[in-house]
């Protein structure tokens, strides 16, 4: 990957941990971050399913500074985690692309 993603929402960064922990089976974290550098809008979310970014989900290329972990964030339900390991399935099935 050529840019490191990071939401201003803290639980959309809950969501983005439980995935992440799905993928590799790790533990997920929440850390409070200041990026260093520019960043954008991530354009596989805002541009294709949230128009004007109401996610908040950014990208850069430049290296985030962690502040804090974060502990107070809403988990996912073991239903919710299932819906999610099923969408995701499907996007690997599909092979679908990540804007990189």
């Amino acid at each position: 990957m050529n840019h490191v993603y990071f939401t201003a929402l803290v639980d959309g960064a809950g969501l983005a941990a439980e995935l992440a922990g799905e993928l590799t089976g790790g533990v997920p974290h929440v850390y409070r971050v200041e990026p260093t550098g520019e960043f954008e809008n991530d354009p596989n979310v805002t541009d294709k399913k949230f128009p004007g970014n109401p996610t908040r989900s950014f990208r850069t290329r430049e290296p985030l500074r962690v502040i804090e972990e974060i502990y107070d964030w809403t988990r996912q339900t073991p239903e919710a985690l299932q819906m999610w390991r099923e969408r995701l399935a499907v996007l690997r099935d599909t092979n679908a692309e990540i804007i990189n």
